[in-house]
């Protein structure tokens, strides 16, 4: 099973007194950084949310929204601060013989006082709370693996298509490379013959100059290599779990084989083939970086 590391997932659970919404998101990321935004009332639970999140994920930078709502009519508490009133009092008669004023002060307007009545959120059952809040995260976070899931079905099938047109390329430069080596020859014997005219040509020195040359630009080594790396990447895709590292480092190392290919190549279609591999090779590590 190979994993996307862009990913999206929500979910609501309703209990009769509580509603709580959990959505994830996700984009690249070399390690798992996760961001946490819930209502102050749930930053309790940051840790434990996190825990539950490295179950599901290892890699990719994960914003979390947590959403909540009590739907009990006895969540809050009507509360009469009697002492902030008596203050209140206090200094308003205090006012009124000060100032010689008449105190007119009633019940209504001393209740409409800063403080003096306030509506307070009574004390909740965390282990409930936690019930819920725990099956809305687990909830998001089996869609979002799902998301991931279906995005890394589709990466994996479109690189093991490059994959395979990456092995036609280095097909194609066994193939030519032998041929290269005869054609040089050819060229070197008709150029010694043009110069030599009627004298004999010393077949072992054109058999020593196209050794030297065949030696020069030999790349079997390298495309032994790229054909193991190019199996190496498929297997590991075919193998599935966290890979994302590992895919990271094989194309690395294809892409340095590509390069000593090109650096050695002195024939114009090895070279465009070259170059080719080299695109290929860069769409892979590009989308090697959205796996986890």
């Amino acid at each position: 099973m190979i994993k996307s590391m862009t990913g999206f997932g929500r979910c609501e659970v309703t209990d009769g007194q509580w509603k709580m919404t959990v959505e994830i998101k996700a984009v690249n990321h070399r390690y798992l950084d996760v961001s946490v935004k819930m209502p102050k009332k749930l930053s309790i639970f940051e840790s434990s949310i996190r825990t539950v999140l490295k179950e599901y994920m290892e890699r990719g930078k994960v914003d979390v929204f947590v959403s909540y709502e009590d739907l009990s009519e006895t969540g809050f508490a009507l509360k009469y601060n009697e002492k902030l009133a008596g203050q209140y009092l206090e200094y308003l008669r205090q006012m009124a013989q000060t100032f010689g004023l008449e105190n007119d002060i009633r019940v209504s307007a001393l209740s409409r006082y800063p403080e003096v009545f306030v509506m307070e959120e009574e004390d909740t059952d965390e282990k409930e709370l936690w019930t819920v809040l725990e099956k809305a995260v687990r909830g998001a976070c089996e869609k979002f693996v799902e998301a991931r899931i279906s995005e890394g079905e589709h990466l994996r099938d479109d690189l093991i298509a490059k994959l395979d047109q990456m092995n036609g390329y280095v097909d194609y430069i066994e193939e030519r490379s032998p041929q290269i080596i005869a054609e040089y020859r050819t060229k070197l014997q008709t150029k010694i013959a043009d110069l030599l005219q009627d004298a004999q040509i010393d077949e072992g020195r054109i058999a020593t100059e196209v050794t030297l040359f065949a030696d020069k630009i030999c790349v079997d080594e390298e495309v032994v290599r790229l054909r193991s790396h190019v199996k190496g990447m498929k297997d590991v895709l075919l193998a599935g779990g966290s890979m994302g590292r590992k895919l990271d480092f094989i194309a690395q190392e294809m892409n340095r084989e590509a390069n000593t290919i090109l650096s050695k190549s002195n024939d114009l279609s090895i070279s465009d083939t070259g170059i080719n591999l080299k695109t290929d090779i860069e769409k892979v590590r590009e989308q090697i970086q959205n796996i986890e």
